[in-house]
């Protein structure tokens, strides 16, 4: 809203010109995004801990975190409303792109709110089952894939990692369920991981950057004709979104950096996550995101290998399932596992990044 009512001032002061850079807002954004969850940090634990707003740790997890029972939970709230507000101030409230982004990320944090509750009052972990959080998730998503291909009319075109010329255009309703796919899957991806302290958090702020660069490359029109990438017109603002998204999850890690003074939980991982699958399938960069969160792919790969593999045969691969209990239970410290998923990640990134150029 910001945007609105400070950039018409240029015609009469001209620093006011520097608002229509995303890159300039992005930064403004970022700044905002962080100042917000810093400072509303410490206030929400101490509300969390006065309201009894605690993590309940399954029993089936490694011993060693029964110790974190009771640790405030629901931290995604301080994430998604950071950003969320430094997104609506520094955003052109004119993108459609912007908002659709906003409601996708309120609709899967709801849902985890929802579930997160419902642990509170339950016990044991036992929120919404499986099944009633996919119905949701996918409803939110199949929302979302209508309001963007019939009433924004989206192109369908698929983007292919390192390749130029391979540009597949499938039909709408396909492109329809893929879209859903993606918001789904990197929702409860961002999820699966988040199992210790910081350990999502720094893959998410990966992902984000990653997609501030495509977004940004996409909506400008020379970088995207030079790069030879799909310009999608409008997405520049997106970046703006992303830019939040960073600076808010690293005000977070200030308070989840191990040992954590307070959890994201299902509304910060589940509501984080469909963020990154929107931004995604905005930036035509939807192929990319298994490269760009391949830690999110791996984590969610070794619970499904697990499932099936003990379901057929009724032995194990890993030691627990996700990855990150596999290591621990192998010897390796929190923190060890923690620093070294978010190295991969980073290097996940950097190859993500190279998409850019390596065609």
């Amino acid at each position: 809203m910001l945007y609105i009512l400070l950039f018409p001032l240029h015609a009469h002061y001209a620093g006011f010109n520097v608002l229509r850079y995303e890159t300039f807002r992005s930064v403004v954004a970022g700044l905002a995004a962080l100042a917000l969850a810093l400072a509303e940090g410490p206030k929400l634990i101490e509300r969390f801990r006065a309201a009894r707003i605690g993590q309940t740790i399954r029993e089936e997890v490694p011993q060693s975190h029964q110790k974190k029972a009771g640790t405030p939970t629901m931290g995604g709230l301080l994430i998604l409303s950071s950003a969320l507000i430094a997104t609506v101030l520094f955003a052109n409230p004119a993108n459609p792109y912007v908002w659709l982004a906003i409601l996708v990320t309120l609709g899967f944090g709801a849902i985890g709110f929802t579930d997160d509750l419902l642990k509170l009052r339950r016990g044991k972990g036992r929120g919404l089952s499986g099944p009633q959080k996919l119905f949701w998730q996918f409803l939110c998503a199949f929302v979302a894939a209508v309001v963007l291909f019939a009433v924004m009319g989206f192109d369908t075109t698929l983007n292919v990692p390192f390749f130029k010329n391979i540009h597949p255009a499938l039909p709408r309703w396909l492109y329809v369920l893929f879209a859903m796919f993606v918001l789904v899957a990197c929702s409860n991806a961002v999820n699966v991981t988040d199992g210790l302290d910081g350990l999502a958090i720094g893959p998410v702020m990966t992902v984000a950057f990653c997609y501030w660069t495509f977004t940004y490359v996409a909506g400008n029109l020379k970088f995207s004709s030079y790069l030879d990438i799909p310009h999608v017109v409008g997405a520049g603002e997106l970046a703006i979104f992303c830019a939040a998204l960073i600076a808010s999850s690293l005000g977070f890690l200030w308070y989840n950096a191990y040992p954590a003074s307070m959890m994201m939980g299902d509304v910060g991982a589940l509501g984080l996550g469909a963020a990154l699958g929107i931004v995604a399938v905005l930036s035509k960069q939807e192929l990319v995101l298994p490269i760009a969160g391949g830690v999110f792919v791996v984590e969610a790969g070794s619970v499904i290998i697990q499932r099936y593999y003990y379901k057929a045969t009724h032995r194990r691969i890993f030691r627990m399932a996700p990855l990150h209990h596999h290591f621990e239970l192998g010897g390796w410290p929190e923190t060890q596992v923690v620093v070294r998923f978010w190295i991969v990640s980073i290097v996940c990134g950097l190859v993500a990044l190279s998409t850019l150029k390596l065609r």
